[in-house]
């Protein structure tokens, strides 16, 4: 018996070609709509699916595969005589190759202007029941989705057979890629009636590159990127200069470019380690840039850097002379360009930086995950409360903020002092908060003198208290509500500090 093929594709991409070769090698073509018209323009034969069916595409093309006719000649078993006796019973043939890619949803719903109908009629029925259909018949029916298959399909064709491991390989990724595609659509439409924790999630990705190595050589390592990415992240980031990123470059180019885009104005972040080791603000970026390298001029040595404006030739010439793993920035001048790729080794991203974009955030524990949004919260005037006798002065004020924004991108748990627009010293991931403090203060060494000190949580004693007197910092930023805040309060009192409640946690973990 003649062996039939079902092509029905929206990406048309080598179609023609794999449907002249299909035809050569003996096969029958069956196809529908716009694919039949485009095999049939290329001069080959081809049966149309209601010549299949015995029944019209109807319903403006919502219905033209769902049938017996086509179902049962992709799900017959071939080895069982009941099978292939009923087949023969209902005039049914069976259909050996589905060539089926489908409606654009993806694309359809990533257009700025799509509406809600037009993102419903992308929704492809027929296609993925086709492809289910002859995915779980893979041991008699050879389903392809992806054009980049075609040419091993030929390959084994010439050979003289298909072999059960190139089917099960090509069912694999059917199933894979119909998972996909029901993720996007569930996704969007649990998003169309504003359902932020739905009781079942299913998260679909697309592998962006394979990794030389994870987070140490001897672990294997890839990049997804997620389906629907916004442009302001990172797997949407175009590279301009560079080898490719490793695991541990991606992880910390994404926490410098989570940081930078807390600030409205120029700002410049330096991370090591997925913590901020410098982060400053200035009138311009050249500005903002010298006061983060000079916060931690050691710790940057083969940091990671995000900045919020255009670099231009002079913050270019800053740059290139440390060395450094990454610059990350919305755009780069060809001047700049030209100053910074003499550096063979440095990686140039560019990635729009969108002030307080926020993102959900996917965490993987052992057999689950935690998903929570992003911490953006932003402060108000009237949500600070000043609990000492001393109030800061107007500059101590601008420093607060600042060290309050930076303080939740450092983990926990972690102080962080701050002196005109940048950081002086970062403690990060202690066991306890004065061991944190005095980190802090170590780095920060005689600039710690009348800076302000932000903490991610309360103080559960009045060490720390005692530990930045003894600095001489002069106010503190504190999320207060422990049991003991008193007992601090008392001591910044005693020593002439200010003190400011925020009444929000920033943990980090």
């Amino acid at each position: 018996m003649q062996k039939r093929a079902l092509i029905s594709v929206s990406d048309k991409t080598g179609i023609v070609d794999l449907a002249k070769q299909l035809v050569e090698h003996g096969i029958e073509i069956i196809s529908t709509g716009g694919t039949k018209k485009a095999i049939e323009e290329a001069g080959i034969k081809v049966t149309g699916i209601s010549e299949v069916t015995g029944f019209p595409e109807i319903l403006g093309g919502r219905v033209k595969t769902l049938h017996p006719n086509v179902h049962g000649g992709l799900l017959a078993k071939r080895s069982e005589e009941n099978h292939m006796d009923q087949l023969q019973a209902q005039n049914i043939q069976p259909i050996d190759f589905v060539i089926v890619n489908l409606y654009p949803f993806k694309e359809t719903i990533s257009k700025e202007d799509v509406t809600f109908d037009d993102a419903i009629e992308n929704i492809d029925i027929g296609g993925p029941t086709m492809l289910r259909s002859a995915a779980k018949n893979h041991q008699d029916v050879t389903v392809v989705v992806d054009p980049a298959d075609y040419s091993a399909v030929i390959e084994a064709l010439s050979e003289g057979e298909i072999s059960l491991q190139l089917k099960r390989e090509l069912a694999a990724k059917v199933f894979r890629h119909t998972a996909h595609y029901d993720a996007l659509i569930a996704d969007y439409l649990t998003n169309q009636v504003g359902e932020k924790f739905p009781e079942t999630k299913t998260l679909t990705y697309e592998r962006k590159q394979t990794l030389r190595y994870g987070e140490n050589p001897h672990q294997q390592a890839a990049f997804y990127a997620d389906a629907l990415a916004e442009s302001s992240t990172l797997v949407m980031a175009k590279q301009l200069h560079g080898k490719e990123l490793s695991y541990n470059n991606i992880q910390d180019a994404d926490a410098a470019l989570t940081i930078v885009k807390d600030f409205e104005e120029p700002a410049a972040v330096a991370v090591k380690h997925m913590n901020p080791c410098g982060v400053g603000i200035g009138k311009n970026l050249y500005d903002a840039f010298t006061r983060a390298y000079a916060a931690d001029p050691v710790s940057i040595f083969g940091g990671i850097i995000a900045l919020n404006r255009s670099v231009d030739e002079q913050v270019a010439e800053k740059l290139s002379s440390i060395f450094l793993e990454i610059v990350i920035a919305p755009a780069f001048t060809d001047g700049a360009l030209e100053i910074l790729t003499k550096k063979k080794n440095i990686r140039l991203l560019e990635v729009p930086v969108k002030l307080n974009e926020a993102v959900n955030q996917v965490k993987t524990v052992s057999g689950g995950m935690l998903i929570q949004e992003e911490d953006r919260h932003e402060m108000e005037e009237h949500d600070f409360k000043v609990v000492t006798e001393r109030s800061p002065s107007d500059g101590e004020w601008g420093d607060l903020k600042f060290a309050w924004k930076v303080i939740k991108h450092v983990k926990s748990n972690a102080i962080l002092l701050a002196k005109d627009a940048q950081t002086i010293g970062v403690g990060a991931g202690q066991m306890n908060r004065v061991g944190a403090a005095k980190i802090a203060i170590e780095q920060a060494g005689e600039k710690a003198q009348d800076s302000v000190m932000a903490s991610d949580a309360f103080f559960p004693m009045a060490d720390t208290v005692e530990a930045a007197h003894e600095a001489g910092i002069r106010t503190i930023i504190q999320p207060g509500g422990s049991i003991r805040d008193e007992d601090s309060i008392q001591k910044c009192n005693e020593y002439g500090i200010s003190m400011v409640f925020t009444g929000v946690r920033h943990f980090k973990h």
